[in-house]
């Protein structure tokens, strides 16, 4: 298949230009001014914009939790993730603890193969570190290309590891040209403040959020952060919210220490005011939403390089499953549908706003993931021998999200109602046409896992 994309405005984090982007087969072939090629399908981008395909590295796809299982599996999700111009995922594989890594990459391999839409890849999450499971790190990292390892500083008895096994995963991570990930929040204060609610009889949604106050994740980065000075890891923290855990950051900088930095969609556009409504449950999740003044913050931390990368941590549950904990906030399965809105809620809350340029839209929504993450360049730009992983986008194309629209598996929108300006019309994954006029053309088990090697971003 080669297609011809005419007079586009190509963007990438580094360069913004008019030009031709000529793809045959999988990859982009030839980029420049009136191209001489003939295609078997030309496509007028002509005032449109051409992004590189969007990397999100943190969702949760047909994930297992509190009793039940994320609502949209690799084919929904990936599919999902097409129609707004994300063509690559980077899922959790967990381990079950006292289990191998071994069998838990074989579980997540079952829910995947042949299922994908999209290209995806996996962080394998640690939940028990012990001298065999050392050995099993290198050979995640030397055979499967599975070279970034999730740790958790809460769920205490489930997921969490303590300060000790995290030090000892980090030197043999950082040994074999790894990487270190954290959910990083304070796990017992956390677990306290819940039981004391609880014991209170306070159990709606909004106390979700206060059994979490930003001090639990301030205290958790700036300990992560310290033990990965001290290993000399490299190391990267998922979904931060808020401005207490953006200085902590920020002060290990002083000592010329660099930590790459996630934030998602949810903690940029909304707040915790959420958690007072009666249908709260649809915004609980771990780390809850916050302040006004943390999204002011957060949106300064792009902008100022401590924030690399803006994912999803898209963990959707139908508003049965979200029911579980109606009596309950602590029994609601923590997550939301986000991966389909990520690109366009950026541009629309970013971009047309002032708040960050073009290129800056690019790099933290495609480039960065690709190099933190060992994928660049196949991944993360518009560069001869790329993988044709394509968005044409319309900058000026109003629409409003809705549970109507959408293409996730669920049955509410997080963001129901809200008008965005920007509208991904046409994608490209790996030179097919993957969404055009509305509609999905490519079928599961399309999408390809992707062997990932070292971070390439400079630290």
């Amino acid at each position: 298949m080669s297609i011809l994309i005419k007079n586009g405005r190509v963007v990438t984090a580094e360069s913004d230009y008019i030009a031709d982007v000529y793809v045959e087969g999988e990859k982009i072939v030839a980029i420049g001014k009136d191209l001489p090629y003939k295609a078997k399908k030309t496509i007028n981008a002509k005032n449109k914009l051409v992004f590189p395909g969007g990397i999100d590295p943190h969702v949760h796809l047909d994930m297992p939790f509190m009793g039940t299982s994320s609502s949209d599996d690799y084919t929904t999700g990936t599919r999902a993730a097409l129609f707004g111009g994300t063509t690559m995922v980077i899922d959790f594989i967990l381990q079950t603890q006292g289990d191998t890594l071994k069998n838990a990459l074989k579980a997540w391999q079952k829910r995947s193969k042949g299922k994908a839409v999209g290209d995806y890849s996996y962080h394998m999450a640690v939940t028990d570190f012990n001298d065999k499971v050392a050995k099993e790190v290198v050979h995640m990292i030397k055979k499967e290309g599975i070279t970034s390892f999730k740790t958790f500083m809460a769920y205490k008895g489930a997921l969490m590891i303590d300060d000790g096994q995290m030090v000892q995963l980090m030197k043999v991570v950082k040994k074999n040209g790894g990487l270190v990930t954290v959910h990083a929040t304070n796990g017992d204060v956390i677990d306290s403040l819940i039981a004391k609610h609880r014991k209170e009889k306070k159990l709606t949604p909004l106390y979700h959020y206060l059994s979490q106050p930003e001090v639990t994740e301030a205290e958790a980065s700036a300990r992560f952060a310290d033990m990965l000075d001290y290993t000399g890891c490299p190391g990267y923290i998922v979904h931060m919210t808020c401005e207490g855990a953006l200085n902590a950051v920020r002060e290990a900088t002083q000592r010329n220490q660099k930590v790459f930095v996630e934030t998602c969609t949810q903690y940029l556009t909304l707040d915790a005011s959420l958690y007072k409504r009666k249908d709260g449950a649809k915004w609980v999740m771990s780390p809850p939403l916050r302040e006004k003044k943390d999204q002011v913050a957060l949106w300064s931390g792009l902008n100022q390089g401590m924030v690399q990368v803006v994912g999803t941590d898209h963990c959707p549950f139908t508003m049965k499953q979200k029911a579980m904990g109606k009596n309950d906030f602590s029994k609601i399965p923590n997550g939301h549908p986000a991966i389909e809105h990520r690109m366009e809620l950026l541009f629309s809350a970013g971009v047309k706003t002032g708040k960050i340029s073009l290129n800056k839209y690019v790099e933290v929504t495609s480039t960065n993931a690709a190099k933190i993450f060992g994928m660049y360049p196949k991944k993360g730009t518009i560069a001869i021998g790329a993988d044709a992983d394509l968005v044409i986008f319309n900058p000026n194309k109003k629409h409003t999200l809705s549970v109507k629209t959408h293409h996730m598996n669920a049955d509410y929108s997080a963001y129901e109602g809200m008008k965005l300006t920007g509208k991904t019309e046409t994608v490209l994954m790996r030179g097919q046409v993957a969404i055009e006029k509305n509609k999905c053309l490519l079928k599961p088990g399309y999408g390809k896992f992707v062997k990932r090697g070292k971070t390439s971003l400079t630290i």
